[in-house]
C-alpha cells in the first residue's frame, strides 16, 4: 500500500467502523465485533504508516484545498507515529475492556457510546498525521466534538453539566486562544506548515516580544493539555462511564492536547527560538505549578476518579514543562511520557471501573481489604501506579530521569526539585490505595458483598492487567523509541 493510501485508511477506517456500528446496533455480538475489528485494523495501519517513518520516507497526502493556501494535508514524523501507535494501540484494549464494562454496568445507548469512540479515533489519527497547523486544528476540534456525548453519556444532570463544562472549556480556549495563536502564526511566517527547526525560527518581525505572545496563547489555548487554569475541564469531565476515563481522558484526548504542545515546541518555534523566548520560563513555572498543586488536590479527593483525574492533570504537566525545557533530554522526557503515562494511567482508570462494576464503590476509604476479593484487580493497580510515581523497571521511570537531566542543562534546577516532591506526593495519592487493598490492617472487616454477583466481567479485569504488563515491557523498549523520536527535534540517533 502508499503512503497515501495508507494515510486515507486511516481516516476512513474509524468511519466505516462507525457505519458498522451503527447498522448492526441491534445486534451486540456484531457490533463489537465489527468495532474490534476496526480496531484491530486501524492499529495495523499505524503501523504500517510508522514502518514509512522508519523508512526514511514517510506518507504523506494532501486531501483537499479549502481555499489557496489552506490545505487539508497529512504528514507522518516520529512523534505523530508514535501518538497513532498508542492511540489505536489502546483502542483494542479498550474495546474489550469496554464489553465487560458496558454489559456488565447494563449501560444504556451503547450503539452510540462505540460510534461516537470510532470518530475519536478518527480524529486523533488526523491530529496525529497532520502536516500544518489548519489540519491539526480540524482535527483537534473534531475531538472535542465527537467526545462530548461520550462525557454526558449517562445524560443525568450531573452528566449534562459536566458535559457542558467540558465543551465550553475546550472549545472556548481553542477558539479565542489558539485559533488566535494559528492565525497570528500564519501571517508572520506566510505558512501554517510544521517545519523542522520551527516555522517561526529566523522570520523577520518575530521579536521576543511576539513570541512570548504566541507562546501563552498556544500553551493555554491547547486547553486539552490542562495546564492550570485551564484544567477544570477534566476533572468535571469523570462523569463519562469509565472507558472513556480510560482511553480518552487517559490517551487520546489529553495526549493530543500535549501532543500539540509538543509539535507547537518543535515545529513551529523550534528548540532555539524557544530557548530564546521570554515566556518560556513563565510557561515553565506554570507546568510546574500544575504538577504541584494538582498533587496536593488529588490527596484530598476521596472518590478514585476524581483522585485520578488530578493526578492526571499533574502528569500532563510533565510534557508541557519538558517542552518548555527547550533541549535535548527535555523535550524527549516529555515525549517518552506520552505512552508511559497512556499504559499507566489507562491501567488504572480501568481498575476503577472494574471495582465499581462489580461492588458500586467509588470512595477510597471504602476499599480497605477489597483486594481479597478482586487481588487481580489491585496488583494490576500497584503496578500501575508505580509506573506513575516512575519506578524502574516500569516505564514511567524514564521520562522523570530525562526530564531532570533536561533540568539540569536548561539550569532550571528548580523543576528537579518540582519532579521528586512530585514523585514523594503521588507515592502518598496512589500507593495506600492498593496496599490497604491487598494488605488491610488487622480487624479490618471483610469487604460486602458484590454488587454484580459474580463480581468484575472477565474483560473489565483482563484489560488493565495487559496494560499493566505494558508499563513493563515498554519500559524495556525506551531505548529504541527514544531513537525513533530524536530527528523529530533535530538530534542523531
Amino acid at each position: 500500500m502508499t503512503g497515501e493510501t495508507l494515510i486515507l485508511a486511516a481516516l476512513i477506517l474509524p468511519m466505516l467502523t462507525m457505519a458498522g456500528i451503527y447498522l448492526t446496533g441491534k445486534m451486540p455480538d456484531v457490533r463489537e465485533g465489527v468495532t474490534l475489528v476496526g480496531a484491530a485494523l486501524l492499529f495495523l495501519v499505524a503501523v504500517l504508516l510508522t514502518a514509512t517513518v522508519v523508512s526514511g520516507e514517510p506518507a504523506e497526502y494532501v486531501l483537499g484545498t479549502v481555499v489557496p493556501g489552506l490545505d487539508l494535508a497529512f504528514k507522518l514524523e516520529p512523534l505523530g507515529a508514535m501518538f497513532a501507535l498508542v492511540a489505536s494501540g489502546l483502542w483494542i484494549v479498550n474495546s474489550f475492556y469496554s464489553i465487560g464494562y458496558m454489559r456488565g454496568n447494563k449501560e444504556r445507548h451503547q450503539t452510540r457510546f462505540y460510534m461516537c469512540f470510532a470518530i475519536a479515533l478518527m480524529g486523533a489519527m488526523g491530529v496525529a498525521m497532520a502536516s500544518n497547523l489548519f489540519t491539526l486544528f480540524v482535527f483537534y476540534e473534531v475531538l472535542t466534538l465527537s467526545t462530548f456525548p461520550l462525557v454526558a453519556h449517562k445524560g443525568d444532570a450531573t452528566s449534562l453539566r459536566g458535559g457542558r463544562i467540558y465543551l465550553m472549556t475546550l472549545l472556548a480556549t481553542s477558539i479565542g486562544l489558539f485559533l488566535v495563536a494559528i492565525i497570528w502564526t500564519a501571517t508572520l511566517a506566510g505558512s501554517m506548515d510544521f517545519v523542522p527547526g520551527g516555522l517561526l525560527a529566523g522570520v523577520e518581525g518575530v521579536t521576543p516580544v511576539i513570541a512570548s505572545a504566541l507562546l501563552i496563547l498556544f500553551a493555554f489555548g491547547i486547553g486539552k493539555a490542562a495546564l492550570m487554569p485551564v484544567h477544570f475541564w477534566l476533572p468535571n469531565a469523570m462523569v463519562a462511564p469509565t472507558p472513556v476515563s480510560a482511553l480518552l481522558h487517559a490517551v487520546a484526548v489529553v495526549k493530543a492536547g500535549v501532543f500539540t504542545m509538543a509539535k507547537v515546541g518543535i515545529y513551529v518555534f523550534g528548540i532555539d527560538l524557544l530557548a530564546d523566548t521570554p515566556a518560556r520560563d513563565f510557561v515553565l513555572f506554570m507546568a510546574c505549578f500544575t504538577i504541584v498543586v494538582a498533587s496536593l488536590v488529588a490527596l484530598t479527593k476521596d472518590d478514585l476518579k476524581a483522585r485520578l483525574a488530578y493526578s492526571t492533570v499533574g502528569q500532563l504537566a510533565y510534557v508541557t514543562a519538558g517542552v518548555m525545557l527547550a533541549n535535548e533530554a527535555g523535550m524527549m522526557g516529555g515525549a517518552l511520557q506520552i505512552p508511559a503515562h497512556a499504559f499507566g494511567k489507562m491501567t488504572l482508570f480501568m481498575c476503577a471501573g472494574a471495582i465499581y462494576v462489580a461492588t458500586g464503590k467509588k470512595a477510597i476509604s471504602e476499599m480497605r481489604g477489597l483486594g481479597r476479593r478482586m487481588p487481580w484487580v489491585f496488583a494490576a493497580f500497584l503496578i500501575g501506579s508505580l509506573s506513575i510515581i516512575g519506578i524502574p523497571p516500569l516505564a514511567g521511570g524514564w521520562p522523570k530521569v530525562l526530564l531532570m537531566l533536561g533540568a539540569a542543562d536548561s539550569g532550571d534546577s528548580y523543576v528537579a526539585w518540582v519532579l521528586i516532591i512530585s514523585s514523594l506526593l503521588n507515592i502518598a495519592y496512589l500507593l495506600p490505595i492498593s496496599i490497604l487493598a491487598l494488605m488491610p490492617p488487622r480487624g479490618t472487616p471483610e469487604p460486602a458483598p458484590y454488587k454484580r454477583p459474580e463480581g468484575a466481567p472477565v474483560l473489565a479485569v483482563a484489560a488493565p492487567v495487559f496494560t499493566a504488563v505494558g508499563t513493563l515491557v515498554l519500559f524495556f523498549f525506551m531505548g529504541e523509541l527514544y531513537d525513533f523520536l530524536l530527528p523529530a527535534i533535530g538530534g542523531q540517533p
